[in-house]
């Protein structure tokens, strides 16, 4: 059995300040380590459960966080921020199931640690059919694209609401309380080491009992990508495809997952 593993920083437990998320931050190191031992965690009880093989895709930032010399044999580490499908590369490579951890809300998501959505620096929200898009749901339906089911959550507990709703098979193990965008409660991490073991266990029998589902979406997607400056939107405005509704929102329709992926890095890197 082969596992997908994509790991973010920002819904972390212990995580709370810019200066622990950006690597010129005072507290970077701080930040490295502790997404380093939460990854160690979810590999060992992953791999325990029954998942001989594993993926870990260093989803944040420049996507080169987690100490290399940390990862066991029967793991491999993804890094570096230029890659086709960014934090979900190599998906359609015949990966049984799919977990997110360390992951955060949408960008727009009120009282919720880091809310953001690819970019915090670009774009202010991102709608997809009217409603509001987070990078747990978008990479969601890629891997649902390829037949491969998200099978396990990890971040605060505005994200837990949004999984519980839309892909409710998925277990979630809950790693901090957000009070505000920079602030938030976490449990112990002897707790947490307990609570990351038992889920992995239920997730990986779930998945073997075919309880985990694909998430498919609708046929059309039509998405808003509203921009936090018209000067990005100015030049996203060039990209074919793209429509102008007014000065800071843009229209892409599709009825391709992935295409939104790549239009959304396209925005993000060429503004």
């Amino acid at each position: 059995m082969k596992l997908f593993l994509s790991v973010d920083m920002e819904g972390m437990p212990g995580i709370f300040s810019k200066s622990q998320t950006d690597p010129d931050g005072s507290r970077y190191e701080e930040g490295r380590r502790i997404m380093t031992e939460i990854t160690s965690m979810f590999l060992e009880s992953f791999h325990q459960s029954g998942f001989e093989e594993i993926t870990v895709a260093d989803s944040h930032d420049g996507m080169g966080n987690i100490y290399y010399e940390s990862i066991p044999g029967y793991a491999k580490l993804m890094r570096g921020a230029r890659r086709p499908l960014s934090m979900i590369t190599g998906i359609e490579k015949g990966y049984n199931a799919l977990a997110l951890i360390g992951y955060h809300s949408a960008a727009g998501s009120t009282h919720s640690s880091f809310d953001h959505t690819y970019s915090s620096s670009k774009f202010h929200e991102i709608r997809l059919n009217g409603v509001r898009m987070s990078e747990y749901f978008l990479i969601s339906l890629i891997a649902g694209k390829f037949n491969v089911p998200v099978i396990l959550v990890a971040g605060d507990q505005i994200l837990m609401n949004e999984v519980q709703e839309k892909t409710p098979w998925a277990k979630y193990v809950k790693l901090k309380e957000s009070i505000w965008r920079h602030s938030s409660i976490s449990p112990s991490l002897e707790k947490l080491k307990i609570e990351i073991a038992e889920k992995c266990q239920e997730s990986y029998s779930s998945l073997k009992e075919g309880a985990m589902k694909s998430l498919i979406g609708e046929a059309d997607y039509k998405v808003e990508f509203i921009m936090k400056n018209s000067e990005d939107a100015d030049l996203a405005e060039l990209v074919p495809g793209i429509n102008r509704i007014d000065a800071y929102t843009l229209l892409f329709e599709t009825d391709d997952p992935v295409k939104i992926y790549n239009i959304m890095q396209l925005l993000a890197y060429i503004s």
